[in-house]
């Protein structure tokens, strides 16, 4: 059997398993595709449409490493960020006492102290819809820590929505439109975007991945942030809301590859991708490098062969990327396994198993 039908029957078993409505996986060797193949459907109520190659996901928590991290990488290279300055000298207007100090290293490697989630939604009703992010911002910044900085890691969505609010004060514009000038227009990525509220979007609804039958906002999301958070901040936040395909998911994380290995330096400079590529160690034991994730030392959804110089994120709604250095391996995958409901979680067992079938079909497999 060929590498890609064993791949491609395990896909199908996802959709059979109940796994995930649809998937499409995108896999690369040394720079080249060797695999990329939809199965089952975009969504399955109100109607059963097909999943296609070029399908538009909801990529959720990739949101982080592919636009947010994106973002702040260039500010370093450019000089406009240091990734270590204080939040108060980062940041206009009064910064409580207790977050002074925070980093921007503290924030991407999830060691500044936040809380990992609340419901901020649901306080902002009530809010006009442009000044929502504004509050948010304040409340979050008032709110208090978890835990000391730097001495705890706790995966948190409001660390990485001070870091939007760090990029706009920094680079004098919104996220969505620094992205689109430094990166997805000259990559031609025509189809990743920073969803907007306010902004009529340029896709029939077909072309989406659906997500979930929200009880929230009482309908099947399609065509507009899952997360409730970024919902109701205008679409998108530093947390979730990007929007792509993935092969443009795939062609990030390919420049970064570049970038990291001195193949090119036109988008950033190598030595500042390599900073971000590597773990941060501010807490013993923790995996985080800056805005990425690596393998943990056991039952990562990574699978069992990744090296340990690889680096990740996962998303929600279900979406993930996996890129090992040393062994020259891209995954992308990204499904809607919250259609229609949250609570299916079988993916996390999924994951792991295809990572590790697609690395002993690579001949990448090691203990």
């Amino acid at each position: 059997m060929r590498i890609e039908d064993r791949i491609e029957a395990l896909l199908f078993e996802g959709v059979r398993e109940g796994v995930y409505p649809g998937a499409v996986l995108l896999v690369s060797h040394k720079g080249e595709v060797v695999f990329f193949q939809e199965t089952g459907h975009c969504s399955l109520t109100p109607r059963a449409d097909p999943m296609h190659k070029d399908t538009i996901f909801d990529l959720a928590s990739l949101t982080k490493p592919l636009a947010t991290t994106l973002a702040i990488m260039k500010l370093v290279d450019e000089g406009g960020l240091n990734l270590d300055q204080a939040l108060a000298d980062l940041l206009t207007g009064d910064i409580p006492a207790d977050k002074r100090a925070l980093t921007p290293r503290m924030l991407l490697s999830h060691s500044a102290g936040f809380i990992d989630w609340k419901a901020f939604y649901l306080e902002l009703d009530d809010i006009r819809p442009e000044k929502r992010k504004e509050v948010l911002r304040e409340r979050i910044l008032n709110m208090p820590l978890a835990y000391k900085a730097g001495k705890e890691t706790l995966y948190s969505d409001p660390g990485f929505m001070i870091l939007e609010w760090l990029i706009e004060e920094r680079a004098g514009v919104l996220m969505h439109i620094f992205l689109d000038r430094y990166f997805y227009r000259p990559l031609s990525l025509n189809r990743t975007f920073l969803h907007n509220n306010d902004l009529k979007i340029r896709f029939f609804e077909d072309q989406f991945a659906a997500t979930e039958n929200c009880p929230w906002r009482g309908k099947i999301i399609r065509g507009s942030v899952h997360d409730e958070n970024a919902y109701a901040a205008g679409g998108y936040s530093g947390h979730a809301g990007l929007f792509g395909t993935a092969e443009e998911v795939y062609i990030l994380v390919n420049l970064l590859r570049q970038h990291y290995h001195g193949e090119r330096s036109d988008y950033l400079k190598p030595e500042t991708v390599r900073a971000f590529l590597t773990r941060q160690n501010i807490i013993e034991g923790s995996t985080c490098a800056l805005g990425w994730d690596t393998p943990s030392a056991g039952g990562s959804s990574s699978g069992r062969y990744f090296s340990s110089n690889s680096f990740g994120h996962l998303g929600f709604t279900g979406t993930s990327v996996w890129m090992d250095l040393e062994k020259d391996v891209i995954v992308v995958f990204l499904t809607n396994r919250v259609h229609p409901t949250r609570d299916n979680e079988k993916i996390k067992e999924f994951r792991p198993r295809l990572h590790d079938l697609i690395m002993e079909e690579l001949g990448k497999a090691s203990a």
